[in-house]
Formats: structure tokens, sequence, C-alpha cells
């Protein structure tokens, strides 16, 4: 599925976020990531994005209108065209001079309401029982239920197991 910048990429960077290891650095996440500009973390910001990424982890349990609307409010969301870096004119949710944590609120809600908008069954977490990766389904039929091949072949060889048993 082709995704625009804001339904794709930047709700696959939700999902980062989300699955990243909470001692991980964000700056280290948002780095791997491709997020641009970097900028700087201070420790009010890391706090502020810890507790975003947590608000992130619901949507990805029960995506809703209500939900998304209220992660939208909650930034400092105002849209513009840019061309930075020899893009084509692509749209902003922020400022890129406003701070980290405030771009990176923007730019995810945006991206997941974006997302959602589009195809709102493509915002998951994995079925595997114990595994709590979130996911953005770029399948093509929209169909993925979990984060990997792996957790798939764990849950249905166990229940070929428990078939062959019975």
């Amino acid at each position: 599925m082709h995704f625009n910048p804001y339904g794709g990429t930047a709700a696959e960077l939700a999902a980062r976020l989300v699955n990243a290891d909470p001692e991980m650095d964000l700056l280290e996440v948002l780095d791997a990531a491709g997020y641009k500009p970097l900028g700087s973390l201070d420790a009010r910001q890391t706090a502020e994005l810890r507790r975003w990424i947590a608000r992130l982890a619901e949507v990805f349990d029960a995506p809703s209108v209500p939900q998304l609307n209220a992660l939208l409010a909650e930034t400092t969301s105002r849209p513009y065209i840019s061309t930075h870096d020899g893009r084509p004119p692509h749209l902003h949710y922020a400022h890129e001079d406003a701070p980290t944590d405030e771009r990176v609120k923007a730019y995810t809600a945006a991206g997941l309401a974006a997302l959602f908008c589009e195809d709102p069954d493509r915002i998951g977490r994995c079925a595997r029982p114990g595994c709590a990766v979130v996911f953005v389904d770029t399948s093509r039929n929209g169909r993925r239920r979990f984060c990997s091949t792996r957790c798939s072949n764990r849950v249905h060889v166990a229940d070929h197991r428990m078939r062959r048993s019975a």
C-alpha cells in the first residue's frame, strides 16, 4: 500500500517509538528512523516524549476518532508547506525550529490520524499472546495480524500442535 508521508513515515515513527526499549536514548531512535531535523532533547522534553509515547501506544490498541482527535488537539500543530532538503513541497505540522518534542508530537499525531482516515485497520498490535510489538500494516491486502513472520509462525505452529494432540 502506498501511503502519503504522514500516513506512512510518521505513523511508522510512532510505532518505532512505542516499540523502542524504554532505556534507549530517544534521539537515537529518532535518528535511526531518519527523523529530520533532529535537534536536541532536554530532560523535560524527554519526559514529555515518554508520556507521549504511552499515549501513542494506546492508539495501537484500539484506534478511534475521539482518541486521535485528542492527540491532535494536544499538539502545537500549525500545518504549512515546506520544501527543505531538496524535497518536493510537502506538509509540515510544526515549525522546523520548534522544540524537538513538539515537532515529534505533531508529526506522529498527524501521521496516525492520516493513516486512520485512509484505513483504520492498518494500525495494530501483534496478535501473539505475550508480544507487545505494535505495527503499521503496509501489506498489500491490509490483513496483517502479527508484528513479524516469527510471531505468526509461533502462533500457527502452536495451533497446529494443539489440533494434532486433540
